[in-house]
C-alpha cells in the first residue's frame, strides 16, 4: 500500500458559537473565537490517498486529477467564505475545525474512484493548530 499527499489551500472567516447557548456562554466557551464580527484562517488542507501504484503509470492516482477534484468539491465551496453562512455543508454546525474536516471528508470521498481511498485527511487552521481524521471504519 502507497499514500500520496496533495495539499491544498483556502481563507475562510468563520466563528464559533453555539446558538442554543447565550452570548456569555460563547465567549467563556470560545473565547475571541465567538468574536460577532468573524475572524479569518489561512488553512492548509493536505489529503492523503491509498493505493497500489498502477502498473501502466506507476501513479497511485494522478495528482493533478486529484488537485481538480478537491478545487471542485471543496476548495471552490470554501475559499474566501464564510463558514457559518456561505457553505451549505457547513449548515447547522459549530463551525470548529473538527466538524469541518468531518464535512470535508464527507464532501470528498464519494467523488473518488473505486481504485484509491480516502486515508487521512490533515487541516491545519493555523500552523499551531491542525486535525487528523482516519474516517469513520479506520483502524489505520
Amino acid at each position: 500500500m502507497v499514500f500520496i499527499t496533495r495539499i491544498e489551500h483556502f481563507n475562510a472567516a468563520h466563528k464559533l458559537y453555539n446558538p442554543s447557548w447565550n452570548r456569555e456562554q460563547n465567549e467563556i466557551v470560545y473565547g475571541k473565537c465567538a468574536n460577532e464580527n468573524w475572524h479569518g484562517h489561512n488553512f492548509e488542507l493536505h489529503v492523503t490517498l491509498k493505493g497500489n501504484p498502477d502498473p501502466d503509470t506507476g501513479f497511485v492516482f494522478d495528482v493533478k486529477k486529484l488537485s481538480i477534484i478537491v478545487k471542485e468539491h471543496i476548495i471552490d465551496k470554501l475559499d474566501h467564505k464564510n463558514l457559518n453562512v456561505d457553505v451549505d455543508f457547513m449548515k447547522d454546525k459549530i463551525c470548529s475545525i473538527e466538524n469541518l474536516v468531518l464535512a470535508i471528508w464527507n464532501q470528498l470521498a464519494p467523488h473518488l474512484p473505486g481504485n484509491v481511498k480516502l486515508h487521512c485527511l490533515k487541516l491545519y487552521e493555523t500552523p499551531r493548530i491542525y486535525v487528523e481524521y482516519f474516517g469513520e471504519n479506520s483502524s489505520r
